[in-house]
């Protein structure tokens, strides 16, 4: 466990919060049919290209994931994706509907901006990879399992999420090895980013966060006690720019990392750990924010959080209580100086830096 000795009694406080306004999108027309035009050549016929797309498609868009995501548990050894699977480039929302929602490994490269309507399933063993500076998926967003089809082992990366008539991303229904990773997420409708419903084991990293009020809910609701023991999530190397509230807000997930972030002109606050919710917020770079941390928010009962090694620039102080466990008991990590968190984060989160 690791302890904080300056632990403060929990506040609460009600803020109005400030919605993006709904974008509201119109049906796709004729979209039955056209999913197989959108398959890459090597793989029209046969599939037979696809060993080869593969090994190109990972030399030129490397990595893996840190913290949660990478740990072996609840039968996965880490998060991987499609990794091995057929690889498929994507241009029409027909298309990405259709392989997101296929069963089995596939990396689905989406190519240009794809204007969907609603919440497209994703289900297990996805790797969906943004190509070059413009992926875009608008309109919608991508929801990561059903009640009936698990959304485990999924990647996300390099994708700009824009105008989502719901939530831009949500990662829910037990899914669990989940990596979000150098994306562009803003001006949607609810949530740009929500964990609930006994997800587990999630990585959320290089993220631009930006133009709307709500980032990054972890957590159903304060009855969804089935929340507790789940929802490990590792947050790390997001910027959180200009955005309201939640980076993240949180119910009864222990432990959950809050690893060099960059935090700037948050309107109401930047972490808020509710319900009995254990938080680590270490090495993170807070300016102008008038409420760094927050125990307890709104009609939520206080959580713990554990603060260590950050910097408020410009900010107010950061309220703390409890111990919390350590997230070490998971992984290892090396933690940046905060001081060096700006500059490092401004440059590297968000699309486009990472080759693919």
């Amino acid at each position: 466990m690791i302890t904080d000795d300056l632990a403060r009694p929990a506040a609460r406080r009600r803020h109005r919060t400030v919605a993006a306004a709904a974008l509201l999108v119109a049906a796709l027309a004729g979209a039955g049919g056209a999913a197989h035009a959108d398959i890459s050549g090597s793989d029209r016929a046969s599939g037979s290209g696809a060993a080869g797309a593969a090994g190109a498609l990972s030399a030129a868009c490397t990595g893996s994931p840190q913290g949660f995501a990478s740990v072996d548990a609840s039968g996965q050894n880490g998060t991987t994706g499609g990794a091995g699977g057929p690889v498929v480039t994507v241009t029409t929302a027909a298309a990405l509907k259709d392989y997101v929602g296929r069963a089995g490994a596939y990396v689905i490269q989406v190519s240009g901006r794809i204007q969907v309507s609603g919440m497209l399933t994703v289900v297990a063993n996805k790797s969906i990879l943004g190509v070059g500076t413009t992926a875009e998926i608008t309109g919608g967003g991508l929801q990561l399992g059903s009640t009936t089809r698990p959304g485990n082992n999924v990647i996300i990366r390099n994708i700009r999420f824009s105008g989502a008539s719901d939530d831009s991303i949500s990662v829910t229904n037990k899914a669990h090895h989940v990596w979000i990773d150098h994306n562009d997420l803003s001006d949607g409708y609810d949530g740009l980013l929500d964990i609930k419903r006994e997800s587990d084991f999630v990585t959320v990293s290089w993220n631009h966060f930006h133009d709307h009020s709500k980032s990054a809910l972890l957590g159903h609701s304060d009855g969804y006690t089935a929340d507790i023991g789940k929802l490990r999530v590792t947050y790390h190397h997001n910027f959180f720019d200009g955005t309201d509230q939640r980076h993240p807000r949180v119910r009864f997930a222990e432990p959950v990392h809050v690893l060099n972030n960059y935090y700037r002109n948050n309107a109401l606050y930047g972490v808020a750990s509710t319900e009995n919710a254990g938080l680590l917020v270490e090495g993170n770079y807070f300016q102008n924010v008038a409420h760094p941390i927050y125990v307890g928010y709104d009609k939520s009962g206080p959580g713990r959080v554990v603060e260590r090694n950050n910097l408020y620039v410009g900010s107010g102080t950061p309220q703390t209580a409890g111990t919390v466990v350590e997230p070490r008991t998971y992984y290892s990590y090396t933690v940046d100086d905060p001081a060096t968190v700006p500059a490092k984060v401004s440059a590297g989160a968000g699309v486009g830096k990472i080759g693919c």
